[in-house]
C-alpha cells in the first residue's frame, strides 16, 4: 500500500482573488427613507358611512361558524318555501332565505336544490378605506352525502 501511494499527490488549488466592489454613497437626504416601513402601508381614509352591518341584532347559531366549517346537506320544502339542511359538528340546522350564517354577517339570500347563495358584509378587502363591502358566497350541496343517500336506495 506504501508503494501504490507514492506517486500520489493531492493538489490544492489556490484560493482565487477577491475582488472590492465599488461604494455607491446614497446622497437622497431629503428624499424618502427607502425602508421605512410606514411608508409601505397605506393610508386609511375615513368611511363613507355607507352600508354597514347591524351590530345590535340577536346572532343566531350558525354565525358562530366560518362558512368553511359549515355543510349543505340538503334541501326541503315547508309552506312553499324552500329550506335548506346545514350542518356543523353533528348538529343539522333548517335555514331560510334572510337567515344569518357565517362570521362575515351573512345573509342567506336565494336557496336552491344545489346550493344556498349568501351575500357577505366584509371590510374593504384594500385597506384603503373603512368602508364595508357585499360580497357574494355559495355552498353547494355536498355530494358525498348525497352520494351516500343514491347508495342506501
Amino acid at each position: 500500500m506504501a508503494e501504490a501511494s507514492k506517486d500520489m499527490h493531492g493538489r490544492v488549488q489556490p484560493i482565487p482573488e477577491i475582488k472590492p466592489f465599488p461604494i455607491i454613497s446614497y446622497d437622497a437626504g431629503d428624499l424618502p427613507e427607502p425602508f421605512n416601513p410606514s411608508k409601505v402601508v397605506p393610508e386609511k381614509r375615513i368611511g363613507g358611512g355607507g352600508i354597514q352591518p347591524d351590530f345590535d341584532r340577536p346572532r343566531e347559531p350558525l354565525e358562530a361558524y366560518p362558512l368553511e366549517s359549515l355543510k349543505m346537506v340538503g334541501v326541503m320544502r315547508k309552506d312553499k318555501v324552500l329550506h335548506a339542511l346545514i350542518q356543523v359538528d353533528n348538529t343539522v340546522y333548517q335555514v331560510r332565505p334572510g337567515n344569518h350564517m357565517g362570521q362575515s354577517f351573512g345573509v342567506i339570500t336565494s336557496i336552491t336544490d344545489a346550493q344556498v347563495s349568501i351575500k357577505e358584509l366584509v371590510q374593504d378587502p384594500t385597506g384603503q378605506t373603512a368602508d364595508w363591502v357585499e360580497r357574494i358566497a355559495n355552498m353547494q350541496l355536498q355530494e358525498q352525502v348525497q352520494s351516500q343517500k343514491e347508495a342506501k336506495k
